[in-house]
């Protein structure tokens, strides 16, 4: 199968400290993967380093977007990264605040208008016809995470586990191939988490698109990964299905001799 991203012996560090050592990982199509570990094993840093925040030491970060041309990540800013087809959430929620949840939405599907400053200006009849798809579009999207209701509200209004979803469909606004989801489940109750698992396997049957998460709930990660990579202090020790990582001594000994529900 056709990997969508594709990255070879990243290295990342800061100063005398190597938060990144020699790290090989892949996505595939359609794939959902997850990149486990205890807190500080590099997780963050990792997708800081493919989504542009930070600039790897040394290594190579390559996408195939589906029915294009490769590109190689490396040493392209943010909003670059974002379109050529990625987009992430993060571990803590960053909303617009004070904005609508449909205003939340809109701003993100700039990155896939072509109206400039002067379309703005002048509100010609193209500008107002993109504007209007651009309406439509966001509110389909908030359709699908279950946010129509709200469409409305304030987004700082939003209870939380909606947040992180809003979060989702701000990201999925940009039209992305791979998804990057930094601990969605962070803070969520059990209901919360067990929505989250649903929507997150819809989005990625019904928009065809590959997911990389990042996430400490052992029972969504098991149940939802088709593949799962595993950092400790920014060193890969392990990778497999979500039975082998289970069962992986170095794994359990990672996390303490902690035992994984799969």
């Amino acid at each position: 199968m056709q990997p969508v991203l594709d990255v070879k012996h990243l290295i990342m560090d800061f100063g005398g400290l190597r938060a990144l050592d020699n790290i090989d990982l892949e996505v595939l199509q359609n794939e959902i993967v997850a990149l486990i570990g205890p807190n500080g094993a590099g997780k963050t840093t990792f997708f800081n380093c493919i989504t542009g925040m930070y600039e790897p030491t040394k290594g190579d970060m390559i996408v195939y977007p589906p029915g294009k041309e490769k590109t190689r990540l490396n040493k392209l800013k943010p909003n670059i990264v974002t379109e050529h087809g990625l987009a992430r959430t993060f571990q803590n929620i960053r909303l617009f605040q004070k904005m609508t949840v449909l205003e939340n939405v809109m701003v993100a599907r700039h990155c896939r208008t072509k109206s400039g400053i002067a379309g703005a200006i002048l509100r010609d009849p193209k500008t107002r016809k993109e504007e209007s798809e651009m309406v439509e579009f966001s509110y389909n999207l908030l359709e699908k995470v279950g946010l129509a209701p709200f469409v409305n509200d304030i987004a700082k209004e939003l209870p939380y586990g909606a947040q992180r979803r809003l979060e989702i469909a701000r990201a999925m606004a940009t039209e992305p191939f791979l998804l990057l989801l930094d601990e969605p489940a962070a803070g969520m109750n059990p209901k919360e988490t067990n929505e989250l698992d649903k929507l997150i396997m819809k989005l990625r049957e019904e928009e065809n698109i590959s997911i990389l998460l990042i996430e400490h709930d052992m029972k969504l990660v098991m149940s939802i990964s088709d593949r799962i990579y595993v950092l400790d202090y920014g060193r890969m020790i392990a990778q497999g299905t979500p039975a082998e990582i289970s069962e992986d001594p170095n794994v359990i000994k990672a996390y303490l001799g902690e035992a994984f529900d799969a």
